[in-house]
């Protein structure tokens, strides 16, 4: 929900009404405001390819762009906004299979609203209902992709619930994500995103493919929610050191992981691993394979 010192309710809305173009909107900056144009959004849409079964989440709606194609398929759709009036005009102009909810993505009990919903009749088997597939969309603010996306893998590990993600990002952003072991880009974003999904990149977009055009060019981006790729021992310990190790990036692994923990040193010669390595060379199993030993160091002893 809105960020404000005091709580306030969300309601989802829908209604369904003969107008379609949205009211004159001023795009806000503290929102990353950026509109995706026509002719992109339908090209984007055609890339998530919505099927019978499918439940959509979408992130961000705005004006509608990828929310009104998206709901002519036929699926449901629960389109969460934080702007209010673009929430409350949206709301005006949506078919009766999306909902419009008001609020913060990153605070909201998305989960308890999407289960409610069913998808369209399926058509392969008459009278019967397609298999629900829930699916992310959504044309990301840029200030809080790294949030939101986090987010979302926090939700995949607690329920287990979406299938794919398809999110429009900066660049950078989703070169980062998909980013290869080994490369500059591979970093933080990468091993979380990776450790949990199988990521590609769709569709790259100019500035000039959105209204206000942002001062970056963007891509929309796929993860496919996969179950975990490498056993972590401890989740905490794991997110601890993934940050700590990639804050000294040019280090040595050795150095870079004596940040973490003094002891650190003596972890990298229990596994087994080269301590002159990079941290950016590191595969995700053997990064689990350090969280593990730190893990093991720090259980008390068993009298």
């Amino acid at each position: 929900m809105l960020v404000t010192k005091k709580k306030t309710r969300t309601r989802p809305t829908t209604r369904t009404t003969a107008r379609t173009e949205p009211r004159r909107h001023a795009p806000r900056k503290r929102f990353g405001q950026h509109f995706l144009a026509p002719g992109w959004a339908a090209r984007v849409v055609a890339a998530i390819a919505p099927q019978p079964g499918d439940v959509f989440l979408e992130i961000g709606p705005g004006t509608g762009a990828l929310t009104l194609p998206l709901a002519a398929s036929g699926v449901p759709v629960l389109a969460v906004e934080i702007d209010r009036d673009l929430s409350a005009d949206l709301a005006t102009r949506v078919p009766a299979n999306v909902t419009v909810l008001t609020g913060d993505f990153l605070q909201l009990d998305v989960v308890s609203y999407l289960t409610g919903l069913m998808p369209q009749r399926g058509t392969d088997t008459p009278g019967t209902s397609a298999r629900r597939q829930f699916r992310v969309v959504g044309n990301l603010p840029y200030n809080l992709s790294s949030p939101i996306l986090f987010r979302l893998i926090d939700l995949h590990l607690r329920h287990g619930l979406f299938s794919d993600a398809t999110v429009m990002l900066q660049r950078e952003v989703a070169a980062r994500l998909a980013a290869r072991v080994g490369t500059r880009e591979y970093g933080v974003l990468s091993i979380h995103g990776q450790l949990h999904a199988d990521i590609s990149v769709l569709l790259k977009l100019p500035p000039t493919a959105f209204k206000p055009a942002p001062r970056v060019d963007s891509a929309i981006a796929r993860l496919v929610f996969t179950p975990p790729k490498a056993r972590i021992a401890d989740q905490a310990i794991f997110n601890r050191l993934v940050q700590s190790m990639f804050s000294h990036r040019r280090k040595t692994l050795r150095n870079a992981v004596k940040s973490f923990d003094p002891a650190g040193g003596l972890i990298v010669d229990l596994s087994g691993l080269d301590g002159q390595r990079r941290p950016e060379t590191l595969q995700v199993t053997e990064i689990a394979r350090l969280v593990e030993l730190f893990a093991s160091a720090r259980r008390p002893p068993v009298l």
